[in-house]
This record gives structure tokens, sequence and C-alpha cells, in this order.
């Protein structure tokens, strides 16, 4: 199976035109692409379009001694089909800019998006969001916080036309949201559920230093 798996590479894939038919907050690439069938052989050219935007990271905030999490919620354009409406119960995220790196950014937005800090981080996961249209890359992270004194509030940045409120809740609440399927959002449910399986050992962890 491992030889399968790993039997294609970066040299099994061939760019014959990309051209960018929209460029805006995200770049739309229209690519025309052929790649090595599994079957044996190449594949016709066929054309494929790419929403490129930047890499991401994600963070969980949540405090071990309290066992309870932060949460966001914001309003998101592409969820106005959702029947409860386009405001989404999220992790705190954000886009990595130029020179950064994804732990750097994990501890920025969650001062950003959620005014708490962040005492230390244990990765998650890292992949890709939506492949079969998009090239968004994130890396999720746990964040150790104190939430002894955190109240929620309205936080976000007025040049960005952020409008975010934050939550606190008990870790049990939050795998009860997940549950009854009112967490819509791929970096929350895999934060989510890494938790609700690591929540033990993570606590034991972080509760020694």
């Amino acid at each position: 199976m491992q030889e399968k798996l790993d039997s294609f590479t970066q040299n099994d894939y061939e760019i014959i035109d990309r051209e960018v038919p929209y460029q805006g907050i995200f770049r739309m690439a229209r690519y025309k692409i052929r790649y090595r069938l599994f079957k044996g052989g190449w594949s016709n050219v066929v054309l494929r379009e790419v929403m490129e935007r930047k890499s991401a990271a994600a963070v969980l905030p949540y405090d071990p001694i309290l066992d309870k999490i932060i949460m966001v919620e914001q309003f998101r354009p592409g969820a106005i089909s959702n029947p409860d409406g386009p405001w989404l119960l999220e992790i705190v995220a954000g886009v990595l800019d130029p020179g950064e790196t994804q732990t750097e950014v994990a501890i920025r937005e969650a001062k950003e998006e959620a005014n708490c800090e962040v005492l230390d981080l244990y990765p998650i996961h890292e992949y890709f969001v939506s492949p079969g249209g998009s090239n968004e890359y994130l890396w999720t992270y746990c964040g150790r916080i104190d939430a002894s004194q955190y109240a929620g509030g309205l936080f976000g940045l007025a040049e960005e036309n952020e409008d975010i409120r934050t939550t606190c809740m008990s870790s049990d609440e939050a795998f009860a949201l997940l549950k009854a399927g009112k967490i819509k959002t791929s970096p929350a449910i895999v934060a989510l559920q890494w938790l609700q399986l690591n929540r033990e050992w993570l606590r034991q962890l972080w509760l020694k230093n």
C-alpha cells in the first residue's frame, strides 16, 4: 500500500499553460494540465481553476486548568446558504504575511481576534483545506491560555472590517455543539475532534509546567 501511495511525485504532472483571469483579495488561476494515470499513461490535457490564496494558521485557545476554550463568531459570505445564517462559530485563524512563521500568526491572531495571550502552542495538524479548487494550506494548533479572567467581548481589526464576537465555554459544551452539527468549519472541527481525543494527556502535559 505504501509503495502505491508514494508512486507519484512532482515529476508526474505537466502544466501546459496558466493564466490569471481574476486578481483581488484572492487570485483565480486557470491551468491547462495533464498528469500520469494510476492505470498507466497520461491523462488528457484538462482545464482546472484554482483559487490561490496565502497559507494560514489557526489556533484553538484552551485553558487546561478550567477545561475551557474560546471560540469566535463572525459573518462569512461563503456561508450565505447556511440555514442558520452566515455567522459561524470558528477558531482563531489568520493568513501568513511575508516573513511570518505559522506560530507567530497563531499567537498574533489570538490577540487580535480574541484578546487572549497564548502561553504555549501544541501542533495539531496541517492540511490542504479544499484541494479540489483551492491551494490554501492550513496549520492548526491548540494554544494554552489562562481563561480565569476572560469575559469575552467584541474584537477584530477595524481597518480589516472585522466584527468578531468571542465566547468562552467548557470543552464539553463545545463538543456538544460539534456533535449537534453546529460547528461547520473544518479548522474548528479538526481542532475540537483532536482535543476530544487528546484532552486528558494534554492537560497533564500543560499542568506539569
